[in-house]
């Protein structure tokens, strides 16, 4: 059974619902989400990988993303 994963859209907004880990605000003035290569998909099951740049502090931050929405990793 193939496992349905979430609109890039939704990668995006998930993204955006969370705070910086540096300041704690949820304003980004980059945000960009793409398709998780086949390593990461095969290593740490990510479908999606949201690169973001905190708009008040500046700090760079990666998420991953699980094909439900979960949040993987954070760095």
């Amino acid at each position: 059974m193939a496992v349905r994963i979430i609109t890039e859209e939704r990668a995006e907004r998930i993204a955006r619902s969370i705070a910086c880990s540096h300041c704690l605000e949820y304003s980004f003035k980059k945000l960009r989400v793409r398709r998780a290569p086949e390593s990461h998909k095969a290593e740490l099951k990510t479908a999606w990988i949201a690169t973001r740049t905190c708009g008040v502090c500046g700090h760079e931050q990666e998420i991953g993303l699980d094909p439900h929405g979960e949040v993987i990793y954070g760095s």
